[in-house]
C-alpha cells in the first residue's frame, strides 16, 4: 500500500499528531519525547522556513498561539525564534523540553530511537518561499540517508502536503520516497488529484471519511494507503480500525494504541 505494510494484525498504525500534543506542548521535544515513549508508530509534524533557511517544527504561520513571542515565522531568524518559549500556554508545558524544535533535530530524535518509528514531514502552503520548502525537506532527508528508500515499505520518512504541487516535487525528486495528499474533500482525494501527481497516499479528515468511507477502498484499487487524521475519540478509532484505515493521526498517541490492543474494548468496556 506504499506507506509501508499498512495496518499490522488488522489494526492501523497510529501517528502522533504532532507529538503526543493533548498531553504536551505540540511540536516540543517533551511532546514527541513522550509519544516515542506510549509506543507510537509513527510522528507527525509540520514545517516552516526560517529567514535565513532553516527548518522549524510549526504549524501556523505566525508563533503567537505556540510561543510567548510574537511575529511571523518566515520573518525571524533561528536564533531570534529560539528565544521564545513553545510550552507556557500549554497544561503540560512544565514538564521537559519545550523550547523551539527543528526538523533536523527531530529526524535525529526519531532515527536515534530504539525501534524503527516512521517520520510523516507536512510542508505548508502557501508560503513565502514556495518550493524552497520542498528542496530544503529533501536535502535534510538526503543529509540523514532516508531521502531514496529501497522500497517503501522500508522507508523512515513520508512527505504530505494539502499542496498538490507539492507533492508531485516530492515525487519527482525522490519516487522512492512515499507522499500522502492531504485534503478535506472526497472529490479531491478520490478523483484524478492523487493519480496525477503520484501520491503513494490520501489523507482525508476523519469528518470527511465519516461521510464517504469509500475513500478506503477507491484508494486501495490505485495501490494508495490512507491516511486519516485527527482521530481521537474511540468512536472514530473503532471506526477507522473497521474500514481498514492503514495510519491514523492522534493527539493521544498512548491511549490510542491502547484502544487498539484491546480490539473491540472501549474506553467503557464492550
Amino acid at each position: 500500500m506504499n506507506l509501508g505494510d499498512g495496518a499490522l494484525g488488522g489494526h492501523p498504525f497510529v501517528v502522533a499528531h504532532r507529538g503526543a500534543s493533548a498531553d504536551r506542548p505540540e511540536h516540543t521535544v517533551a511532546a514527541y519525547d513522550l509519544a516515542l515513549r506510549e509506543g507510537a508508530d509513527g510522528v507527525e509534524c509540520d514545517v516552516r522556513l526560517t529567514r535565513d533557511g532553516h527548518l522549524v517544527c510549526v504549524h501556523d504561520r505566525k508563533v503567537d498561539r505556540t510561543s510567548d513571542g510574537t511575529g511571523l515565522v518566515s520573518d525571524m531568524t533561528l536564533a531570534q525564534l529560539a528565544e521564545f518559549d513553545y510550552g507556557g500556554w500549554h497544561p503540560g508545558g512544565g514538564t521537559g523540553d519545550t523550547g523551539l524544535l527543528t526538523l533536523e533535530a527531530l529526524v535525529s530524535m526519531v532515527l536515534d530511537w530504539n525501534r524503527p518509528v516512521k517520520l510523516f514531514v507536512e510542508t505548508k502552503h502557501p508560503v513565502r518561499y514556495g518550493a524552497l520548502v520542498e528542496s530544503k525537506v529533501l536535502a535534510l532527508l538526503h543529509r540523514h540517508g532516508i531521502a531514496s528508500p529501497a522500497s517503501a515499505d522500508l522507508s523512515r520518512a513520508v512527505v504530505m502536503s494539502f499542496s498538490a504541487a507539492a507533492v508531485w516535487r516530492i515525487r519527482r525528486a525522490a519516487p522512492m520516497l512515499p507522499t500522502v495528499l492531504l485534503g478535506d474533500t472526497s472529490r479531491y482525494l478520490g478523483g484524478s488529484a492523487a493519480t496525477t501527481v503520484g501520491a503513494t497516499a490520501v489523507g482525508p479528515s476523519i469528518a470527511t471519511l465519516r461521510e464517504h468511507p469509500e475513500l478506503v477502498d477507491r484508494a486501495a484499487a490505485g495501490g494508495r494507503a490512507l491516511y486519516c487524521w485527527t482521530v481521537d475519540h474511540y468512536e472514530d478509532v473503532s471506526y477507522c480500525r473497521d474500514l481498514g484505515v492503514a495510519w491514523v493521526a492522534t493527539n493521544h498517541p498512548g491511549r490510542t494504541k491502547e484502544w487498539l490492543r484491546n480490539g473491540a474494548v472501549g474506553p467503557d468496556g464492550p
